[in-house]
């Protein structure tokens, strides 16, 4: 086999199993001669340091990893969401006014739900655009419904220029509710639309 290529297969193969499998174990098994070699990668078991039998153990469920990942998924979505042009007027307001919120929100959710159950739940890939309120919304991939809708509303009081209206919904009472995480004055002008 080509040197390159040999590298380049036992990168890729370290990548997609976490470095469980060595690429010791690698050229074992494609430089087998006979099919009486093996031919399934083994990784060996951290307890008795033999192979499981090319049955390799999904890593523990680490909640705290889980929820960083939420958090930082919905941080990129919102910025995506604020576009260009009203991201750097709100950024450091959001970063210190409302984002402490939103993050007590998603935490308070999900300290509710078991850790398997907590396993099922991911972010929206999609802000909406335009005058969408929508942010991102949580959502069990299992029911296929939804836990938690972020939004931001824009808000023009009588004389009082426009503001950004930062709340959520939750499923708790069929998203009926209105609880707010904060507001952010914008200008006396009108505010260009979501991400542009």
């Amino acid at each position: 086999m080509n040197k390159w290529v040999r590298k380049t297969l036992f990168i890729f193969v370290s990548i997609l199993t976490f470095g469980l499998i060595t690429p010791a174990q690698l050229m074992n098994t494609v430089n087998a001669d006979s099919p009486n070699d093996r031919d399934v990668l083994e990784a060996p078991s951290p307890e008795t340091g033999f192979p499981l039998n090319g049955y390799i153990e999904e890593p523990d469920f680490n909640k705290d990893l889980f929820l960083q990942d939420i958090l930082n998924q919905a941080e990129r979505q919102s910025y995506q969401k604020f576009g260009t042009k009203i991201k750097p007027v709100i950024e450091n307001e959001f970063r210190e006014m409302i984002w402490p919120n939103i993050e007590k929100a998603i935490e308070q959710t999900a300290a509710q739900f078991p850790e398997e159950d907590l396993k099922s739940l991911s972010i929206t890939e999609q802000p909406g655009a335009g005058y969408s309120e929508k942010i991102f919304n949580i959502k069990n991939n299992v029911t296929g419904k939804d836990i938690l809708k972020f939004h931001v509303r824009r808000d023009h009081p009588p004389q009082a220029g426009y503001w950004f209206n930062f709340h959520y919904h939750t499923y708790h009472d069929q998203f009926q509710g209105h609880y707010e995480l904060g507001a952010i004055y914008w200008d006396s002008n009108v505010p260009p639309k979501w991400m542009s």
